[in-house]
């Protein structure tokens, strides 16, 4: 072989080399954009579920902390109630004190005193401002004198023959009194009834 023929060989291997080096290139970029279409979908699957995992984290924290807010509320409120069922009447109570105090001082003067009326006053004053203070707390007396009798309210302990025609059936007489707060019977007034 000449050295002609040996150059153009070479040149032919060179050329063939450099086909090669540019076809492996080429192979390489493409395997390069196909990895990262690859990536780029493997992405895409991994991204919602990141988003699903973030969401359900924040949802998770969310709900533990509403339980343990609604749990703090619950002990307050029950609390709150033990509280207001042991100390309910300390109001009411506070303001029976000055009946109280007046009850003292009325035992006291019916020892020494030898005025009857006075001391009968006394006790009217102090009978008058304890059933005002009942009325203020929305407690009253039941009327019952010529009522008609009703099972709800009263309880007849007695029934008489009625005096007229026109007391049959109605309250003749009031054994005890009753008493009704805020329209609710507290106490049923025992009375009794003509036939």
């Amino acid at each position: 072989m000449s050295q002609k023929d040996l150059q153009n060989e070479e040149q032919i291997n060179d050329n063939v080399e450099q086909e090669n080096v540019q076809q492996e290139a080429t192979n390489l970029h493409e395997e390069q954009v196909n990895s990262s279409d690859n990536t780029e979908e493997t992405d895409k699957v991994a991204d919602p579920l990141a988003e699903l995992q973030a969401k359900y984290n924040e949802l998770n924290d969310s709900h533990l902390r509403l339980m343990a807010e609604f749990d703090n509320y619950r002990k307050r409120t029950l609390r709150e109630k033990s509280e207001l069922i042991k100390n309910g009447g300390e109001n009411a109570l506070t303001q029976l004190l000055p009946v109280v105090d007046d009850f003292e001082r009325a035992l006291q003067n019916i020892r020494k005193a030898e005025n009857v009326e006075a001391v009968t006053e006394g006790v009217e004053l102090i009978y008058n401002k304890f059933v005002a203070y009942l009325t203020s707390q929305g407690v009253k007396a039941m009327e019952t004198a010529g009522q008609s009798f009703d099972a709800d309210i009263y309880e007849a302990i007695a029934t008489i023959p009625a005096p007229t025609e026109d007391l049959k059936g109605k309250v003749i007489d009031c054994v005890q009194t009753g008493y009704m707060l805020n329209e609710k019977v507290i106490r049923h007034a025992k009375v009794v009834v003509g036939e």
